[in-house]
């Protein structure tokens, strides 16, 4: 059972930076395919960026925040980032951390595909 903890949500200015974390318990992050989805209230949950455990780790990003985002990995603490830069109102959303365990390189940008998910961190970005 893999559990997810998230933190690092907050209020902002447009422009304004944030980082996201997500702590990994249960599995270790060469294991799973990882990613970065976020909400807002009567919205589908939207995909803004996966990782695989396998393979070269090569992220994608929604277009949206490309060059913006950046996510991470700390190996050794088990823990996933999601640098947030030059952030807009638009990307006031609840952010969730997923992961599902594979072998594969691949990781699908749909939220269904992924069967665990943290509790979400709010970010906030005021105009």
């Amino acid at each position: 059972q893999v559990q997810l903890v998230e933190s690092g949500g907050g209020s902002v200015q447009t422009g304004g930076s944030l980082r996201l974390s997500c702590v990994v318990h249960g599995d270790t992050m060469n294991n799973l395919c990882m990613g970065w989805f976020r909400q807002a209230p009567g919205k589908e949950r939207e995909w803004v960026v996966t990782i695989a455990g396998a393979g070269d780790g090569t992220p994608d990003y929604v277009d949206s925040v490309q060059g913006r985002f950046t996510i991470s990995k700390d190996i050794p603490r088990n823990t996933l980032y999601l640098q947030m830069n030059s952030l807009k109102p638009e990307d006031t959303d609840l952010y969730y951390c997923t992961a599902r365990q594979t072998s594969h390189d691949y990781c699908s940008s749909s939220p269904l595909w992924y069967p665990y998910r943290g509790q979400g961190t709010q970010v906030t970005v005021s105009s």
